[in-house]
């Protein structure tokens, strides 16, 4: 079983301002500080090109059926391989080895706007609680591309 989660995040920018933006270390350590990083490392190839981010943060506000699985912490992993300006694969390794995160970012342009769609498959391998697993990883992957979202608009209204 897995849980699909897309998002669709719409700046008011050009395609090539908004992967300039996805390529900046400095927006991606923004996002990092949103989402409550304790630690975080950034790394960016360039797009096309890779962008691999590294960072920890605590596990408060975690149901305590599924903190016996992560502990007090946990530390990501998010892989991106854009062979286009367009387009991205994404590997997320949340920490926890019961949970697979994969998926894909697209960028498109919509009239003066462009709209970046992330798509993650989100599966869970527990016996019994995997489903409710499952939904909470999903809630928090929606919650932390909200504050990604949030973060870019801020970005690129300077």
């Amino acid at each position: 079983m897995s849980t699909t989660v897309t998002f669709d995040m719409t700046y008011d920018a050009p395609v090539p301002t908004v992967t300039a933006m996805l390529a900046d270390p400095k927006f991606r350590e923004r996002v990092c500080d949103a989402q409550r990083a304790t630690s975080k490392s950034v790394s960016i190839s360039g797009i096309p090109g890779t962008v691999d981010i590294t960072f920890t943060q605590q596990t408060e506000g975690i149901p305590s059926f599924a903190k016996k699985f992560v502990g007090s912490s946990i530390t990501v992993k998010q892989h991106e391989t854009w062979p286009t300006a367009l387009a991205a694969t994404l590997d997320i390794d949340a920490g926890v080895p019961i949970a697979d995160i994969k998926g894909s970012v697209a960028l498109a342009r919509q009239g003066t706007q462009t709209v970046e769609t992330v798509t993650l498959q989100v599966t869970v391998k527990v016996p019994l609680v995997g489903g409710k697993l499952e939904s909470l990883v999903a809630d928090m992957m929606k919650k932390a591309l909200a504050k990604e979202y949030a973060t870019g608009k801020a970005y690129l209204a300077g």
